[in-house]
């Protein structure tokens, strides 16, 4: 009779996590940590807790703890340590306490008590965009943010896939039948709507303003990039790492130039590109399809919510009185 696998360190373990996207896997790791310390000070087991147990952790973390910031965490961030928690427990093939009722009541309460609004991030519009990539200037590092600014608005980019493209994902094609405007197709190998990596092709127009192609050949060209990924990290003398960047890096450079422009930071994050495209595009009527074409979203509903923003002050009851 075979052994079976064992958990930590072990094919079993690896095969499970490859089921979760980076990003997922670093959050799940953060809540499993925050219990792990819960169950220290309390004197438990964490993999041995009780749904009670469970339950007061997140009565701690969700409404007596305040976060350094003062913020109590949101009702998702409960929702993924209570999946951080039981994936836990699946993996060591224990029944997992955070799907009795007692915990589920918690959570509804915690929902109740802390509300559950979503924060809704800036979208970086058209004329932001310009704006912000004015600021950029013509050094080395400016045309590389400059680049990243453009593609991963023209192309409703998320911050992991813009750090993910390489060499060999750009595909520029040149003018044809007298047609004097250049296209690129940029392949997404993997993202966060495509885990096991099938790939999406996304169809991005120079355009007469933001130039993405342009800007795009602009840094490659000054960079002697010819091969790995396209945007790196640099030194302080302006040359090239050679190391992709992180994906926590697109916020911190947006928030960055989205400050010259007189833009609170606090209200930018990496999702601002995307979201701005998507805006953007409804604000210009474009078609719902040919906005999913781009950003890949298999759920017309969940554009809708930025579309649904852009239509309310469109015949306002309120415009001929107010």
């Amino acid at each position: 009779m075979k052994k079976p696998l064992k958990n930590n360190g072990s094919v079993y373990g690896e095969v499970l996590n490859s089921a979760l996207a980076d990003n997922t896997r670093i959050a799940y790791d953060k809540g499993w940590s925050f219990f792990q310390d819960y169950c220290a000070r309390a004197g438990i087991d964490p993999l041995d807790a009780t749904p009670d147990q469970v339950a007061e952790f997140f009565v701690d973390v969700g409404a007596r703890a305040p976060q350094v910031n003062g913020k109590k965490l949101s009702i998702s961030t409960l929702i993924l340590y209570r999946c951080a928690i039981n994936r836990q427990y699946v993996e060591a093939r224990k029944s997992s306490p955070t799907g009795h009722p007692r915990v589920t009541a918690v959570l509804k309460g915690l929902a109740r008590l802390n509300g559950v609004a979503q924060r809704r991030v800036q979208a970086l519009r058209e004329h932001h965009i310009l704006g912000m990539l004015e600021q950029c200037g013509s050094s080395l590092i400016g045309l590389r943010d400059a680049a990243i600014i453009s593609l991963g608005f023209s192309a409703a980019l998320r911050r992991s896939e813009i750090c993910a493209l390489t060499i060999d994902d750009i595909q520029i094609v040149p003018p044809l039948n007298g047609d004097d405007a250049r296209k690129m197709f940029v392949h997404i190998r993997k993202s966060k709507t495509d885990q096991t990596g099938k790939g999406q092709r996304i169809a991005v127009p120079e355009g007469r303003r933001i130039q993405p192609i342009k800007r795009l050949e602009g840094w490659l060209r000054s960079a002697g990039i010819t091969y790995g990924h396209v945007f790196q990290t640099m030194k302080r003398g302006g040359g090239l790492r050679g190391r992709p960047l992180h994906h926590a890096d697109i916020p911190r450079l947006l928030k960055r130039y989205a400050g010259m422009i007189g833009l609170d930071p606090d209200e930018i994050s990496g999702h601002s590109l995307r979201a701005g495209f998507v805006t953007s595009a409804a604000v210009h009527h474009a078609r719902l399809d040919k906005i999913m074409e781009i950003t890949r979203h298999s759920n017309p509903e969940t554009l809708m919510r930025y579309i649904r923003d852009v239509e309310l002050f469109k015949d306002h009851a309120g415009k001929d009185f107010l």
